[in-house]
């Protein structure tokens, strides 16, 4: 029996589907489509997805079905028998019954369509995505000859055809896998696990963005740890991350974990969607993931005093940026969660309480990413000691509380010396070079240490300052035009 809730989409379907049974052809509700109707809410709500739909019609047949139903039709997967269309806001794909045959050296299908809905579904990743919903018979009819629907209930998640044979056709399963292990919170049938690890080397077809994008798309999900440890336990994370493997075991002496691995994922399901107004979800989470990766090359250290102090962070924002890099993220992402993982224990070294100067000077460091690093330390506490917990916790509300504070009597958004470069030139009667620069450095060490002090004071400052260097900043000219600099 169809559960109610396909009820508006079988209503929503039917002028496509009326169209398709009255050439003669059989129309699916077809993979992912299916299986998240069947879970229902647990996923992505109805006025949000996407339709997708195989059908017995040829490409061409099928953009003639539907030209004038659609209000756009789009063809640009056409030779891979695929016809996009959006009506009445929903976008749909409809693709011809497909049975590809794949090379050994290549992700490229040899695309070759097929008779029926069966050799289709067998060609597809897993049995809960392999299969279809009928709207061309009498009646709905659920077909599902892999078990997809019992898997689903079971929350097991299996490969149509051997794992062995999908994971060779295309690798990148394997990383799909491990973002339903973690969206669709399934087990996945040890035979399928098995495949992973033995065949983890075959993920070097595919291209670096695609892996990328499946990663992305697993760092997104509500809780993807379960699925990052698919990926370090079958080794297939090697492929492509293999810093990540290095901090198993690797002790952290500083916060007494059991490893850093387990704490880094613990970091990454802190991070949560509703943190902070206005955030960049996926770029905090990935620098959560990205957070320790520098532990394993460093330790702390301490000075004379007793005074412990990191420099993993360091090491970390580079390695971070070359494996970032090699996924190929944008520039973008690349130096926003770079400069997170340089940022991370910025918190840490304000211990004695939060003093205007010091709130300047965080907010300066983390510019436009000020509320990813606050949710970011906040989220690094990972401690079972509840009194631990709430003094950080506590600092961190002291520190946006002073930092909303400040915000209120000065411009902390955009923080800058109070006079600019052309001020400087004309205040000094100097040109453009070093010596502008050296002055715009001392009026904005006036700006953090004592905020907003007004132009005609800055001035003054910057005239005395210049009254006591400038003899020094005339030696520097003639030797460098005596060097040809």
């Amino acid at each position: 029996m169809i559960p109610a809730r396909f009820a508006p989409v079988l209503h929503e379907m039917e002028p496509l589907a009326s169209r398709f049974r009255q050439a003669g052809h059989r129309l699916f509700l077809v993979g992912g489509t299916v299986r998240d109707l069947l879970l229902g809410d647990e996923v992505t709500p109805l006025d949000q997805m996407d339709f997708d739909a195989t059908t017995t019609a040829s490409p061409q047949e099928t953009k003639k079905l539907v030209s004038d139903l659609a209000d756009a039709v789009w063809t640009q997967g056409e030779r891979f028998g695929t016809i996009g269309l959006k009506m009445g806001g929903r976008v749909y794909e409809i693709t011809t019954h497909r049975a590809e045959a794949y090379s050994p050296d290549s992700r490229k299908p040899d695309v070759q369509f097929a008779g029926d809905i069966e050799t289709d579904l067998s060609r597809r990743d897993f049995t809960i995505n392999a299969m279809a919903l009928e709207l061309t018979g009498d009646a709905p009819v659920l077909v599902d000859p892999y078990g997809g629907a019992s898997d689903l209930m079971t929350r097991t998640l299996r490969t149509p055809l051997s794992p062995e044979e999908s994971f060779s056709d295309d690798p990148l399963r394997m990383m799909r896998a491990a973002r339903f292990v973690a969206q669709l919170q399934v087990m996945p049938d040890p035979a399928l696990t098995k495949a992973v690890t033995e065949m983890g080397g075959r993920l070097a077809i595919v291209s670096m963005e695609r892996v990328r994008n499946e990663l992305d798309k697993l760092m997104t999900a509500d809780k993807p740890s379960a699925g990052l440890w698919f990926l370090i336990d079958t080794g297939l994370i090697d492929q492509f991350f293999p810093e990540i493997s290095a901090m198993r075991l690797e002790q952290d002496p500083i916060h007494r974990h059991k490893d850093v691995l387990t704490h880094t994922l613990a970091v990454v399901e802190n991070v949560r969607p509703d943190a902070h107004p206005g955030f960049d979800f996926r770029i905090t989470r990935l620098a959560a993931l990205f957070h320790d990766i520098g532990k394993p090359k460093t330790r702390g250290f301490k000075n004379g005093k007793g005074v412990t102090f990191h420099h993993h962070e360091v090491v970390g924002a580079r390695m971070t940026r070359d494996r970032m890099r090699a996924l190929k993220y944008s520039n973008e992402d690349v130096e926003a969660v770079t400069e997170l993982v340089n940022l991370h224990l910025r918190f840490h070294t304000y211990q004695m309480g939060w003093t205007d100067s010091a709130v300047r000077r965080y907010v300066r460091d983390a510019g436009p990413l000020l509320a990813e690093l606050n949710v970011l330390t906040r989220c690094d506490c990972t401690t079972r000691n509840e009194k631990k917990a709430a003094v950080l916790s506590r600092r961190m509300d002291e520190l946006e509380e002073r930092i909303a504070h400040l915000a209120e009597r000065e411009e902390l958004a955009a923080l800058r010396p109070e006079i600019d470069g052309s001020g400087v030139m004309e205040i000094l009667g100097v040109p453009a070079g070093p010596v502008v620069g050296a002055a715009l450095e001392f009026l904005m060490e006036i700006r953090m240490e004592e905020g907003l002090i007004g132009e005609e004071a800055a001035t003054a400052r910057l005239v005395t300052w210049w009254d006591e260097n400038k003899d020094e900043a005339g030696k520097l000219r003639r030797t460098r035009r005596r060097n040809g600099a």
